[in-house]
């Protein structure tokens, strides 16, 4: 579909437009609930885009294809009307129940729920930097596979996206990592369209996007974004870029409404059978006829099933011809063989920050999987995420992110979704608030990320309260499809390891600034039920329960317990998220009937109420001081935890 078009291709490419148009006002209609203005307003961008767009909708998981990344995902009407039209596994019936329970249609796009669906989008500006996360991807793939003999990776990624996407900080972060990269392969689409839902977009932004974009380091171009043979012409120049490019496509929102273009009210809210009528009408659709589409605009549009079966078939004759080292390297990039892994092991009584154990096992993933990847937001050497003798992207395994935590977050999951590699990402605990909304997608698709948070409590010390992270183990605990762990040791931060890369769905690993003491060895297997006991006796009068670094106080206080009498368990419990997963025997089993439980942890703490009687946690936030003067001072001594334990026992 990639032909030169002409004049004679207007009659077509207008309807093929107008196809797109009504199918969404339909839709949206149909739901009573929607966006119908945007999908209106970027039509005959989209339907010119098709005819340049590489894909192949009978096989969405093409490795070279071209991946189109929709961050306006409010603008779902035209996503999936754009994807029936070209042929994937979404019939008719599914645009019919938009927006309802159980359909393929959801309100925004998810990805593994919607054939074709590259990526989760939804919150603002998360699709941009998604698309930078695939360029980025793309740039490394086509560094390990493409040879002088072949190239298998060469495919373009391109993002619609809107006002408010760029009004986004994390697209700012984005932009300015894609331009300093110079990422040829990728193709920005704005829709400046100049409405927003409160009205018009000068109630609230005003810069000059285009010198915006252009002191990043892109190249931009700018179209009237219903002039369907400029708009081809921009595509192919863009195409041709030596670096990002952005289009600016000048539009009218809710475009070929009888009464109501360019009228806000068109962003969120359906037209109205009247309206929807009357701009059938005026654009030669018949008003009566709902979800139409006309034979010769989907001829048109389904030429990508063809085309995409030919552009696969010749990529799939180079794969044949490729050097074999290169078909080698790609088979261990789809199938990693975790069982190569050489774990390291930790001498037992030495002491060492799970920071700093973690750093060692990166670097053995790294070695044995080529598919493991990332970096940090310039912390890596207080991250200990440094890959050691591996390079630098583009033709290394470690990644700059730059102070851009909502951003590298945000482009390490499309780098998950990519298809060939592992990333991880990192920063300091308490800043993976910045990273909240993207860790919430990530979940939402369960999407392969490894969060790494370092400097995980009041341990942090003399930097104060700004740096010392009290809540954000509990929000992140209470979020559905998010494995947290958060190791007591350097052993059973391997075990933690060996767990999480057979889940799949994103992880976080919060780890200790402070030297802890080596624990004994762990079996991966105690770790996949997210608590085991670490220390046991017949028949306990009372369980220390903790996690991280005060699995260790837990233990030392049990000694002096059991001395003084005390009949006392320790469980550790490296990931909350798996222990309330077990059954009501394995609880048991960890709390028995009658025995006194105490949670031990320097956070708040308050998810631990779910097992505990009691929980000794953090209500403030910390100060600045010496990490172990401030475990003192919050009461994480042995001396508070037997008067408490003493306290509940009534002795």
């Amino acid at each position: 579909m990639n032909a030169l078009l002409q004049e004679q291709d207007l009659p077509v490419l207008e309807l093929m437009a107008k196809t797109v148009r009504f199918l969404a006002a339909d839709m949206v209609q149909a739901a009573n609930s929607g966006h119908p203005g945007a999908p209106m307003g970027l039509a005959d961008v989209v339907s010119v885009l098709s005819f340049h767009l590489r894909h192949s909708p009978k096989n969405p998981q093409w490795l070279n294809r071209d991946r189109l990344v929709f961050s306006g995902g409010h603008a779902s009407a035209m996503i999936y009307s754009l994807l029936h039209l070209w042929g994937y596994d979404l019939p008719l019936e599914e645009l019919k129940r938009f927006r309802q329970k159980d359909s393929k249609t959801p309100g925004h796009p998810e990805f593994g729920h919607t054939a074709g669906v590259e990526i989760t989008t939804g919150p603002l500006g998360q699709g941009v930097a998604n698309a930078v996360g695939f360029a980025m991807a793309s740039k490394y793939a086509a560094h390990l596979l493409n040879s002088e003999e072949t190239t298998l990776i060469d495919h373009k990624v391109y993002c619609l996206c809107g006002d408010g996407d760029l009004e986004e900080g994390i697209s700012y972060e984005a932009c300015s990592l894609a331009g300093h990269h110079q990422l040829d392969n990728l193709i920005l689409i704005y829709d400046s369209n100049n409405i927003t839902i409160e009205g018009e977009l000068s109630l609230a932004f005003s810069e000059e996007v285009k010198g915006r974009f252009e002191a990043q380091g892109w190249e931009v171009f700018e179209v009237c974004g219903h002039d369907v043979l400029a708009i081809h012409k921009v595509f192919s120049e863009a195409k041709r870029a030596d670096k990002p490019v952005l289009i600016i496509a000048k539009t009218t929102i809710a475009k070929g409404c009888k009464t109501m273009e360019g009228c806000a009210k068109t962003h969120g809210a359906p037209l109205g059978e009247e309206e929807i009528r009357a701009s059938k009408e005026k654009n030669g659709f018949d008003p009566s006829e709902k979800f139409y589409i006309p034979e010769a605009a989907l001829l048109r549009f389904r030429n990508a099933l063809e085309m995409g079966e030919t552009m696969e078939n010749l990529w799939n004759e180079k794969l044949q011809k490729a050097p074999k080292e290169k078909k080698q390297l790609l088979e261990q990039l789809l199938s990693p063989d975790f069982s190569a892994v050489d774990f390291p092991v930790f001498e037992e009584g030495k002491k060492i920050a799970t920071r700093s154990s973690n750093g060692e096992i990166l670097n053995r993933l790294s070695s044995a999987l080529p598919g493991f990847i990332g970096g940090s937001a310039d912390l890596a050497p207080s991250n200990n995420t440094d890959l050691k003798g591996a390079g630098n992207f583009p033709v290394g395994k470690n990644f700059h992110f730059g102070v851009r935590e909502h951003s590298m977050a945000a482009i390490t999951n499309a780098i998950a979704n990519y298809g060939l590699f592992m990333p991880f990402c990192a920063t300091f605990f308490v800043f993976s608030d910045y990273m909240a909304p993207s860790v919430r997608v990530a979940s939402i698709m369960g999407a392969k990320n490894y969060f790494i948070w370092t400097h995980d409590s009041i341990g942090v010390g003399e930097d104060g309260a700004t740096h010392q992270p009290i809540e954000q183990l509990t929000h992140f605990r209470a979020m559905p499809g998010l494995y947290l762990f958060r190791p007591a040791d350097a052993n059973e931060n391997v075990a933690c390891w060996q767990v999480a890369l057979r889940l799949k769905a994103p992880c976080a690993f919060v780890l200790s600034r402070q030297n802890l003491p080596v624990l004994p060895r762990v079996e991966s297997e105690k770790v996949a039920k997210g608590a085991y006991t670490i220390r046991a006796c017949e028949n306990p009068e009372i369980v220390l329960l903790a996690t991280g670094s005060e699995v260790s106080l837990a233990l030392e206080t049990a000694e002096v317990l059991t001395k003084e009498g005390v009949r006392v368990n320790v469980v550790s419990a490296p990931c909350f998220d798996l222990l309330v997963a077990q059954d009501k025997r394995y609880l048991r089993s960890l709390f028995p009937e009658g025995a006194k439980v105490i949670a031990i942890e320097a956070s708040r703490g308050l998810e631990w109420y779910r097992f505990a009687d009691e929980v000794i946690g953090m209500d403030s936030f910390g100060a600045s001081a010496p990490g172990d003067e401030l475990f003192a001072h919050f009461g994480f001594t042995v001396e508070n935890l037997l008067s408490k334990a003493k306290e509940l026992l009534g002795r």
